[in-house]
């Protein structure tokens, strides 16, 4: 555990008693705070966990003041038992985890359904061999697209702009459309959108209400490039040592859990869209915000162009990154996701 780290969880009061944490308490540490649509999900599961006898002690990665991109180390040491991660984030520890989402390969829900599926297995085998954690649930926050604050028709007119990219997949693509990448964690997008840090950011529709980017960008293009998948890792040593009922209670209820993800990725994004784009449908009695950006439509060429980069371009740079570190990257991915999919990388 690094320097850095340790004087976070200290300062926190959590690195104490790591060592001793008994096989009934469960330290779940999330990116999920209480305005973000998943939190009811979220609050049900660690209920669940709770019925069936942890003791549950759950922490935020913004409140204890550590970075998303560590995720996949505050499991594996087991700090924490179980942890949120965004996948893209943490693959710069290992650029196999990426290939569960590049950008491009699959642009709805339903496509992206079948690759998480077919690279499930290979996805946990990686994990468990190179950091000793697994994914107990694997879901997305929904499909990504392209909040501005300067005016944009098309894709094309992403060029010469600074846009948010949280993937090296992503940054890939943008820097293909003639867009400068700017690497930005969620909570950092909000303040560099007002200040002209980046002139445009990627993520979810839900996300960008609840996170309120309209107040900072005019223009919404729902031009899909991936799901932001996401990952509740658990630390094997941890979840191998669990009783048999509690190792299969914890199964379920995270299985659960992912279910219920999904299905609120796949229905709630329009609701929130609509909001964000001042309709008429636009229901504010819940956690959506109305506002009033301008609904840029997508077109065929647009997601032609996207396609085109992503097989020439997204995929090959992919697969050189990754086979540096893991020789038979190509292979597996084109026999999971490429199979799933009907693509081959060659």
């Amino acid at each position: 555990m690094n320097r850095t780290i340790k004087i976070a969880l200290t300062a926190a009061g959590i690195l104490a008693g790591v060592q001793q944490a008994s096989a009934e308490n469960l330290r779940w540490l999330t990116q999920t705070q209480q305005g973000n649509a998943q939190f009811p999900l979220e609050a049900a599961a660690l209920e669940r966990a709770k019925a069936a006898g942890f003791t549950v002690d759950r922490s935020e990665f913004q409140v204890v003041g550590l970075n998303l991109a560590d995720a996949l180390r505050l499991a594996g040491a087991g700090t924490f038992q179980i942890v949120t991660a965004q996948v893209g984030s943490v693959a710069k520890d290992d650029p196999f985890l990426e290939g569960i989402d590049l950008i491009g390969v699959s642009t709805d829900m339903g496509e992206l359904k079948g690759a998480v599926d077919a690279y499930r297995d290979a996805f946990n085998a990686r994990l468990g061999a190179r950091f000793g954690v697994k994914a107990l649930a694997i879901w997305p926050f929904g499909p990504q697209v392209f909040l501005c604050n300067e005016e944009i028709k098309s894709a094309a007119d992403l060029k010469g702009l600074k846009v948010r990219s949280f993937t090296a997949s992503m940054s890939t693509l943008l820097t293909e459309l003639g867009a400068t990448p700017v690497t930005l964690s969620f909570p950092e997008v909000y303040p560099a959108l007002q200040r002209g840090v980046a002139s445009c950011g990627v993520t979810s529709p839900t996300s960008s209400n609840t996170g309120k980017w309209p107040e900072v960008t005019k223009y919404l293009m729902p031009l899909s490039v991936s799901g932001s998948v996401q990952a509740h890792l658990v630390n094997l040593k941890w979840f191998e040592a669990l009783p048999a009922d509690k190792k299969a209670a914890l199964e379920a209820d995270m299985a659960q859990f992912e279910a219920d993800l999904w299905e609120l990725a796949t229905t709630t994004n329009d609701k929130a869209l609509a909001c964000s784009t001042g309709a008429d449908s636009c229901d504010t009695s819940g956690i959506y915000t109305k506002y009033d950006m301008t609904l840029v439509p997508v077109s065929d060429a647009d997601k032609a162009l996207v396609k085109k980069i992503s097989m020439e371009k997204v995929l090959p740079e992919w697969v050189g990154r990754c086979s540096a570190s893991y020789p038979e990257c190509k292979d597996v991915w084109n026999a999971t996701i490429g199979k799933a999919r009907g693509i081959e990388i060659k």
